[in-house]
């Protein structure tokens, strides 16, 4: 089953423009709002490597990283092939 993970907080342009994009490829994902959680902002930070900015982005358990890195993977078509269900 395809695990999108966003670790995110409130009032965050590029949490939201993630989300909308994730949104956009009809994908649904879990949001965990580190700013409110600090169990999940250590959470996130270890898993990241060390990453404190949001959001953080886990598909599949793997580090995708923020919201430019995202877009990233969108803009070299490589992002459609990690949102497809690996089972």
């Amino acid at each position: 089953m395809l695990r999108i993970e966003v670790f995110s907080g409130p009032h965050c342009p590029y949490c939201e423009r993630a989300k909308a994009l994730l949104k956009k490829k009809k994908v649904t994902f879990e949001e965990f709002d580190v700013k409110s959680d600090s169990a999940k902002f250590a959470e996130m930070f270890e898993r990241s490597k060390g990453r404190k900015t949001i959001p953080q982005i886990f598909i599949n358990g793997e580090h995708i990283g923020g919201c430019d890195d995202l877009y990233a993977l969108d803009g070299q078509g490589r992002l459609d092939a990690l949102l497809v269900d690996p089972t």
